[in-house]
């Protein structure tokens, strides 16, 4: 596992989200020490879709970084899809739920959850 620099993070969650975050961790009795595992998979109606969900620890070839008070694991195949990300929890009345500013999406779905690269 690597640790990145926060001076140079390549992941960002907004405020909101880790609010969001840290209420899911706390509603679903997720120890503190869990980390967010972000990443992507192929699918989606863009070509690739986001991955949330909690690990307990990072792998050996994870990327990690805290941001906001929040311990982020990235896998290697997922990083270059995911640099410069910005995770935001959006709750309005066009729905709720976390949302992706990524800067390396050439084209995003309507849903929100899909891109392609």
């Amino acid at each position: 596992m690597t640790e990145i620099d926060v001076s140079q993070q390549e992941i960002n969650i907004s405020d909101k989200a880790a609010d969001e975050i840290k209420r899911v961790m706390a509603d679903n009795k997720i120890p503190q020490h869990f980390g967010l595992r972000m990443g992507v998979k192929g699918g989606g109606c863009s070509g690739f879709s986001y991955v949330l969900g909690f690990d307990e620890k990072a792998n050996e070839s994870d990327k990690v970084v805290e941001t906001n008070g929040i311990k982020v694991y990235v896998d290697e195949r997922s990083l270059p899809y995911l640099s410069g990300v910005v995770l935001d929890f959006q709750d309005g009345m066009t729905g709720r739920g976390f949302t992706f500013d990524n800067p390396n999406a050439s084209r995003t779905c309507g849903c929100g959850h899909s891109f392609s690269a």
